[in-house]
């Protein structure tokens, strides 16, 4: 099975390739240089002693960090929380309080120093503009609107290579804010140290699939560097907590109606597939049939055992044509019934990662325009060339993962 996702990694690329507007441009360079990059790091992450360390000290971090969000949802809520699992009161505040703690950091300048010193070795690695440098590491810890307000000021004049790589990272990370409602919809700390793997290593990712999809024709303008980071907001800390929580809530209301709408309209498009199955002699249609069916084979070059592969490319359409959410919580649901082996559970996760859906493109499109009006109209004719790089970009990082665990 790795060496079904060592070719699969190559797919990936082939597909990107396929897609280029520019294969006489495409620098392989870069290409080769994010390919490395990537396979170091997760060779670091999955492969070695201090990588084991990083998994063990992420899993007693984000224990820890779960417990504090259960003492402030049981201060709000009282027993409600002790009644069972629910998706309301076990994922959205944990949302909330992640936000409030990176607003924190924020202000205090601890985001913005690590962005800076991890952007300038990647501009240097790879041959990146700042701008596109500061943009893949932010994504890693913030999410796609967010990290576009760290490079604003420089939008504007960005090259198209440049924009649609800022939006393909939007789309194959996650937000730190989000990453913890993740780890605990798959059941606590056993799968932080792989969620945190997957969206440190999808940057690479995305940006040698950015730059082999949109090659750079153009001069940008920050090739030699870009200035501080965005300056850290007015007020003092508990502005910011407060700030952050608030900015937070209006994420975890917009991921629960999202969610309400969505888990409905499922069961009201699986209840007529279903009718329409049992006209035509077809049994138990539904959705989550199809899409597996369909999305089966990639799951297979990824590494997946070929029995596990429609349940996991059942999970890769419901992340791509609806959200993320809603696929980590079916993939907690397979893992609680025991229908996926261990390997398929880990490269699943990997797979999922990532923000590359039709609402993120939406998100991304009023974000971006509503920042820089003037680049509305390019961000929407990139829009679903970012999702498939961004999606390939999470696949890849899955192939990866089979190669090494």
């Amino acid at each position: 099975m790795r060496l079904m996702s060592a070719l699969g990694l190559f797919v990936m690329m082939g597909i990107a390739w396929l897609a280029s507007s520019n294969r006489r441009e495409i620098a392989w360079k870069t290409v080769a240089w994010g390919l490395a990059i990537q396979f170091a790091l997760g060779l670091g992450l999955l492969r070695t002693n201090a990588g084991q360390a990083f998994f063990s000290g992420v899993s007693v971090g984000v224990g820890r960090l779960l417990d504090y969000t259960n003492a402030g949802t049981q201060f709000v809520f009282g027993p409600l929380v002790d009644v069972g699992f629910s998706f309301a009161l076990g994922v959205l505040p944990i949302i909330i309080f992640m936000g409030s703690l990176f607003s924190i950091f924020y202000h205090l300048g601890w985001v913005q120093w690590v962005v800076r010193g991890l952007a300038a070795i990647l501009a240097r690695s790879m041959k990146l503009s700042g701008a596109e440098s500061l943009a893949a590491v932010a994504n890693i810890f913030v999410g796609m609107v967010e990290s576009c307000l760290i490079i604003k000021p420089y939008i504007e004049r960005m090259t198209r290579s440049e924009l649609f790589t800022t939006m393909t990272l939007g789309m194959s990370t996650v937000a730190g804010s989000v990453l913890l409602a993740y780890v605990n919809i798959l059941g606590g700390g056993a799968f932080a140290g792989h969620l945190v793997t997957a969206s440190i290593l999808s940057a690479p990712a995305a940006l040698l699939l950015a730059k082999i999809m949109i090659p750079e024709t153009g001069e940008p303008m920050t090739m030699a560097g870009v200035g501080s980071p965005v300056e850290r907001p007015d007020g003092n800390i508990i502005d910011a907590a407060a700030d952050g929580a608030l900015n937070a809530m209006r994420l975890a209301a917009y991921v629960g109606a999202t969610l309400i709408a969505f888990v409905a309209l499922i069961a009201m498009a699986n209840d007529l597939l279903g009718a329409v199955g049992a006209f035509v002699g077809i049994g138990d249609l539904t959705l989550e049939k199809i899409l597996g069916i369909l999305l089966a084979p990639l799951a297979f070059l990824m590494g997946v055992p070929w029995q596990d592969a429609p349940a996991v490319g059942s999970l890769l359409g419901i992340k791509t044509v609806l959200n993320e959410f809603l696929a980590y919580q079916q993939l907690g649901e397979e893992m609680a019934s025991g229908q996926l082996t261990e390997r398929s559970r880990v490269i699943a996760s990997y797979a999922l990662c990532g923000f590359a859906n039709f609402g993120s493109l939406a998100i991304l499109l009023g974000g971006i325009g509503g920042m820089v009006p003037s680049r509305r109209h390019e961000v929407a004719s990139l829009g679903l060339r970012s999702i498939l790089a961004g999606s390939l970009a999470s696949f890849m990082t899955a192939c990866l993962a089979g190669l090494l665990i």
